[in-house]
C-alpha cells in the first residue's frame, strides 16, 4: 500500500507539472536555445531559417562597435541614476505612510496599487498627452503658477525625465506594498524598547526600521534594477527612442533591428549583451549586499 501511495503520488505530480514544463520549454527554453544559434547567424527573417549563414562572433562585434549601443547603454545608466534613488525613497516613506493607523488606510494602499495594474501601453497614450508642449495638462497647471513648462517630449533633457517620472508614478505602487508587508514584519518589541532608552524617531528609523526592513530593500533594489535594464513600452510609446537618441534602450534597439530592420542575428547578439549586463550588475549587487543587509532579527 505505501509503495502504490508513493506511486500514486509521483504519477500526480508528473500528469500535473507536464503541460507546464511543456509550455515552459516550448516557449521559453527553446526559443532561449535557438536565439542563442541565430545569434552567430545573419539570418534576416525574411528568409528561410535554412537561409542562415554562420558568420561567429560577427554580430557580437558590431554590437560593441555601433555608437548606438553604447548611446542605449548610457541612456539606461542615466535612467538608473535618477529612478532607483527615487523609487526606493519615495516607495519607503510611502510605505511608512500606509503603515499608520489611519482611517480608510485599506482604500489608500488599493488606491496607490491602480497603477501598477494598468497596462503601460495606456498609461503612456495618456501620459504623453499630458506632457505635451504645447496643450498638455501638465503645462497648463504649471502656467497658472507662473512656470513655463519645457516641451517636456521633444528636449533631450526633459524627455528622459518625463521618462522617469512616469515609470515611478506607475511603479511606486507596487514597491510601496512590497516594503509595507516588510514593515509589519518587524515586531512592535524593538520600537517599545527604543522609546524605553528615549530614542528619537529619527534614531528608530535609521537604527530599527532601515536595518530591519534592508531584506525587502535589497529585493526592491534588484527588481527595479532589473526592469530598468529592461525598459522599453514607456520609452516607445511616448518619445520612440528620441529625440535624437536620447531616451533610445537597449530593449528598443533589439525590437527595432529584429522587427523594423530585419536582422534578427543582430538583434539576437544584442540580447544576449543585456543578459550579460543584467547578470554582472546583479551579481555585484548580490556582493554588496552582504555589506548593508541584515538578515537576523
Amino acid at each position: 500500500m505505501v509503495g502504490q501511495r508513493k506511486w500514486s503520488r509521483r504519477t500526480a505530480a508528473i500528469v500535473f507539472l507536464t503541460p507546464a514544463l511543456l509550455c515552459l520549454l516550448a516557449f521559453q527554453l527553446l526559443p532561449m536555445a535557438s536565439s542563442v544559434v541565430i545569434s552567430f547567424t545573419d539570418w534576416d527573417l525574411l528568409t528561410h531559417w535554412t537561409k542562415m549563414n554562420f558568420i561567429g562572433w560577427d554580430n557580437y562585434a558590431q554590437v560593441f562597435r555601433e555608437e548606438k549601443s553604447y548611446t542605449a547603454i548610457r541612456n539606461v545608466f542615466v535612467f538608473l541614476l535618477g529612478y532607483l534613488p527615487s523609487i526606493v525613497v519615495l516607495g519607503t516613506l510611502l510605505a511608512v505612510l500606509l503603515n499608520r493607523p489611519i482611517r480608510g488606510v485599506k482604500l489608500y494602499r488599493a488606491a496607490v496599487f491602480v497603477p501598477v495594474i494598468t497596462s503601460w501601453v495606456a498609461v503612456s497614450i495618456v501620459w504623453r498627452w499630458l506632457l505635451n508642449g504645447q496643450s498638455g495638462l501638465v503645462n497648463y497647471l504649471l502656467a497658472q503658477v507662473g512656470i513655463q513648462g519645457p516641451i517636456w517630449l521633444q528636449d533631450d533633457f526633459w524627455a528622459m525625465v518625463a521618462i522617469i517620472l512616469v515609470t515611478l508614478w506607475k511603479d511606486i505602487g507596487f514597491v510601496s506594498i512590497i516594503l509595507l508587508a516588510g514593515l509589519q514584519d518587524i515586531s512592535e518589541d524593538y520600537y517599545e524598547a527604543a522609546e524605553l532608552d528615549g530614542a528619537s524617531p529619527w534614531s528608530k528609523l535609521w537604527r530599527i526600521t532601515v536595518p530591519m526592513l534592508s531584506p525587502t530593500l535589497y529585493f526592491v533594489v534588484t527588481i527595479s534594477l532589473i526592469n530598468s535594464f529592461q525598459l522599453f513600452d514607456q520609452v516607445l510609446i511616448m518619445t520612440n527612442g528620441g529625440p535624437a537618441g536620447a531616451t533610445s534602450t537597449i530593449v528598443e534597439q533589439v525590437y527595432r533591428n529584429a522587427f523594423q530592420f530585419n536582422k534578427m542575428g543582430f538583434a539576437s547578439a544584442q540580447s544576449w549583451v543585456l543578459l550579460l549586463i543584467i547578470l554582472a550588475t546583479t551579481m555585484a549587487l548580490q556582493q554588496l549586499q552582504r555589506r548593508w543587509v541584515v538578515y537576523d532579527r
